[in-house]
């Protein structure tokens, strides 16, 4: 059993943490609405999984570099942590535009001026 695939996931969920952190993202403004946020998006997707999977849309992907432990049928363990990820990155992203739009809006986000001097 090779955890490739789950250990590539943690490795970028810690990405997304350390972005988080080091430019006030997401977690760390409001942590208690971050977690709501994060637990609801991966919840919603998990649904959406389970109804793929019920309906015969989607089905589990036979790789060596997955774990093979299912959390339900044709739902492996990395699905849960592949979701997580994609709902923290798109947190992440909303953070980091919201950012920009509020600085763009007060001016700090511009690119500084720039005059000619004497030719």
């Amino acid at each position: 059993m090779i955890v490739l695939y789950l250990v590539a996931l943690l490795i970028s969920l810690t990405g997304m943490v350390v972005l988080d952190r080091r430019f006030t993202l997401f977690f760390w403004q409001d942590a208690r609405r971050a977690t709501v946020v994060l637990v609801a998006g991966v919840l919603f997707f998990l649904v959406w999984d389970f109804f793929g999977v019920g309906l015969g849309i989607f089905f589990r992907g036979e790789t060596d570099f997955m774990t093979g432990l299912l959390i339900a049928p044709e739902v492996p363990l990395e699905e849960v942590f592949f979701l997580t990820l994609l709902c923290y990155l798109t947190m992440n992203v909303y953070g980091a535009l919201a950012r920009a739009r509020s600085g763009a809006r007060s001016g700090k986000g511009t690119a500084p001026r720039i005059e000619a001097g004497p030719a």
